[in-house]
């Protein structure tokens, strides 16, 4: 029987290996979200025509921006591809303490609420 340690560490090399393959599998193309944001932007018309009874609002004030620490999975021009693997190995280490540290404090507040 696997250990938690080896179980934990078992996952982390696991995710660190999809996520290093997929950047190379990737499309170049954005996603729906990204290409979503595109068209609020205005910067990416939807294909086909407009229905004669669409209601639209041309008042665009409060456009949508966001700029993301590591967009497209680099750390800009100068580190190339390995930018992009450091962005991967930082972005699943960061999402392992996001859910280690949520999966820590419900066990916490669980113990707690047991010991009362």
């Amino acid at each position: 029987m696997m250990d938690n340690k080896t179980f934990i560490i078992a996952g982390i090399v696991v995710a660190l290996l999809i996520g290093v393959v997929a950047v190379f599998m990737a499309s170049g193309d954005p996603d729906g979200l990204e290409s979503t944001a595109l068209v609020v932007q205005g910067q990416k018309e939807l294909t086909g025509s407009t229905p004669e009874d669409a209601e639209i609002e041309e008042d665009l004030t409060g456009k949508f921006s966001y700029s993301s620490p590591m967009p497209d999975y680099s750390l800009g021009d100068s580190l190339g591809s390995i930018g992009g693997l450091i962005a991967i190995i930082v972005g699943t280490f960061l999402a392992f303490v996001v859910v280690f540290g949520i999966a820590y404090g419900l066990k916490a507040r669980k113990t707690s609420k047991i010991n009362q």
